[in-house]
């Protein structure tokens, strides 16, 4: 039983939703809950492709930094150890795989979103982005070969050092994301995205995103105990906690 996933197959696809509060925030049960998720689906021989959705408003606020604060030394460890198990178990699915952002994506959302196929994302006024520099977190080179694979180098490059957050129009100007759609038809376009994927024979299209994204899988394969560390250094250091801590602050006094 999951308590933060939703799953409704149609038509051999498989609608994964993220429901977890208002924000979709991600913590360490969402996170093993939507991997296990995730490879459910690629070992089932009766689902051809993922979709992966949100609510209204939010996609994925990214990480829960309210109950990240709060975890002990080894909880965070064993949470960014999940975190990047997710993220390779995502680049690394041969099949389908479409975003379908409903609403705000920054950092632990975009992340995610990044490492689907196809992403559709709602007509609105929100948000979507690499944005962990300004909050203290550094970008492990996995992700942004990750982000530069979309944006090109020069662009990924100077997004992240920015911490730039991009609204739909110019998401899809940057080549972030691929279609914008009214909300209301978000989830038609997704199926009928992988829909053009699945037109194909299966194997050749499984191989060729396999060697395609080789350059991205290969860094996720890799051992990410250096990465980690180099996060849990940032994570703790006083300016981080100081900047983290001013945020959570505010995040409470807005709800």
């Amino acid at each position: 039983m999951m308590d933060f996933i939703k799953v409704t197959d149609n038509q051999r696809i498989s609608h994964i939703y993220l429901d977890r509060g208002r924000s979709n925030a991600l913590d360490q049960q969402m996170l093993e809950e939507l991997q296990q998720t995730i490879l459910d689906a690629g070992n089932n021989p009766a689902i051809e492709g993922i979709v992966l959705h949100g609510k209204e408003d939010f996609f994925s606020a990214g990480l829960d930094l309210i109950a990240l604060y709060e975890y002990n030394e080894d909880e965070v460890r064993r949470f960014w150890h999940t975190f990047f198990g997710l993220i390779y178990t995502l680049v690394a699915f041969e099949k389908p795989a479409v975003a379908a952002i409903s609403g705000h994506s920054p950092a632990g959302g975009c992340v995610m979103a990044i490492c689907c196929d196809y992403r559709i994302m709602a007509q609105g006024n929100y948000v979507i982005g690499l944005n962990e520099i300004p909050v203290g977190i550094p970008v492990p080179e996995s992700i942004f070969q990750l982000y530069s694979f979309w944006l090109g180098s020069p662009r990924a490059y100077r997004y992240l050092l920015e911490g730039k957050l991009l609204n739909p129009e110019e998401a899809l100007t940057a080549g972030l994301v691929d279609e914008l759609v009214d909300i209301k038809h978000i989830r038609t376009a997704a199926e009928r995205q992988i829909a053009k994927y699945t037109q194909y024979e299966r194997n050749a299209w499984r191989e060729s995103k396999r060697q395609i994204r080789r350059s991205l899988i290969a860094p996720l394969e890799a051992d990410q105990n250096d990465a980690i560390e180099s996060l849990l250094k940032r994570w703790w250091s006083p300016a981080t906690r100081a900047i983290l801590k001013a945020i959570i602050d505010n995040l409470k006094s807005n709800r």
